[in-house]
């Protein structure tokens, strides 16, 4: 027989099959939409990670005070490893100077942040005060303005703000050059943030102002210190060197004593990336369940097709087909139940993804307007995947077919 023989012999056995064959289609359907669905998911999380990395400066270093330990993933009270970290550690002037010798950096300075009510047209909020070195912020920062200019050299008293300090935060808008009061003293807006910006609820001052102005803020005294590096295949080399010198210039000699904790941004993009790569992976093993159970079905459809049949197959014998007519019969009766199983879960995997921006992807930061959309090498692969799944499923029951003897058949009851 030809292959469109074997083609429309299957399709017929499938379009007049009983009600048996279309669920165990509706489980190919399932487990290929949920399939689909899942990976189109992940490849959007990918595609958010990705492009928020791109915005960050994997070159930035930060030190902060306090140590936890790589082997301690449960923070003791302090934030330290399982005894906790040292209470009332500061980071210093003597910190930077210490490091400022070493090779790799390119750019370090000390930063301070605090709470403190901010006053704009008659009202008042808290907001988050963020003191930096104007001299090198503006080359250290990933920042950018959608009006105004960045802090400078010269900066004391003056201020740029977050779009949502400045459109959001107060019935009136604030504008560049307005006027606001931290802790009662005059600030002048000199430049506004875009809003996709992670400093979208901050204000940012230089830090010799921002001392004035944030209590408990003590001159050369920092939250945390920051390093930019070089090149980014210098970080982590850098990161070593930072601890070994802060190690020897704090006079502290066994690892346990030690009071800081060294981080970079590159290390954390590297564990977002491997996270959402296994949250995916893991997500597509669950959908993968109801693929074998899919799988089960057919094969269970096959085999009681083979039995139902067992007499036509004895009356093809009788008529001259051979063993390689009938499995190539039933393989392509299995194939079609695959394809058709196939076609339907690429289309549900369709919708479902058109549903994800609206179920909760804001929550990984692309909001409503994410846009998720399958690529066609993903579709292919759905209707490749319930193929496949489709023929090993059959493999066996055709095989079976194949065997019977004709006068076997014909007796059948």
């Amino acid at each position: 027989m030809r292959n469109s023989t074997y083609l429309k012999m299957g399709l017929n056995m499938l379009v007049h099959s009983k009600l048996r064959s279309w669920l165990t289609i509706i489980g190919i359907v399932i487990g290929i939409g949920s399939v689909v669905g899942i990976l189109s998911l992940g490849d959007a999380m990918e595609e958010q990670v990705q492009s928020r990395l791109a915005e960050m400066d994997l070159t930035l270093i930060t030190i902060s005070p306090g140590y936890t330990k790589a082997s301690s993933n449960m923070p003791g009270p302090g934030g330290g490893g399982p005894g906790g970290t040292t209470t009332d550690v500061e980071l210093t002037d003597d910190d930077i100077d210490a490091l400022q010798g070493l090779d790799g950096i390119e750019y370090i300075a000390g930063q301070i942040s605090g709470s403190e009510p901010v006053i704009y047209a008659g009202q008042n909020a808290t907001m988050t005060i963020t003191g930096v070195d104007p001299q090198v912020w503006q080359y250290m920062t990933t920042l950018e303005t959608q009006s105004g200019r960045l802090l400078e050299p010269s900066d004391k008293y003056v201020a740029v703000i977050g779009s949502g300090v400045a459109t959001e935060t107060y019935d009136q808008e604030i504008g560049i050059n307005q006027v606001i009061t931290i802790n009662g003293k005059s600030v002048r807006v000199v430049g506004i943030l875009t809003e996709e910006g992670q400093g979208d609820r901050s204000i940012y001052m230089p830090i010799d102002a921002a001392v004035n102005l944030i209590d408990d803020a003590e001159e050369d005294v920092y939250d945390t210190i920051t390093v930019k590096a070089r090149s980014e295949d210098l970080v982590d080399e850098l990161m070593e060197d930072i601890e070994e010198k802060l190690m020897i210039s704090r006079g502290i000699i066994r690892e346990d004593d030690q009071d800081f904790s060294v981080s970079a941004s590159k290390s954390m993009a590297e564990s977002v990336t491997e996270m959402t790569s296994s949250m995916t992976l893991f997500l597509g093993a669950i959908a993968a369940v109801s693929l074998i159970v899919g799988a089960v079905g057919i094969a269970n459809t096959m085999f009681t097709s083979v039995l139902e049949k067992t007499k036509e197959i004895g009356t093809m014998k009788a008529i001259g087909a051979k063993n390689r007519d009938i499995l190539m019969i039933f393989l392509f009766n299995s194939a079609m139940v695959g394809l058709v199983g196939g076609i339907l879960g690429v289309i549900l995997g369709a919708f479902v993804s058109t549903l994800f921006p609206y179920l909760g992807m804001s929550m990984m930061g692309g909001g409503s307007s994410s846009g998720l959309y399958l690529a066609p090498d993903l579709m292919a692969f759905g209707l490749i995947l319930a193929i496949v799944i489709g023929v090993a499923s059959g493999v066996v029951p055709a095989y079976r077919a194949s065997k019977l003897k004709p006068v076997d058949a014909l007796r059948y009851e």
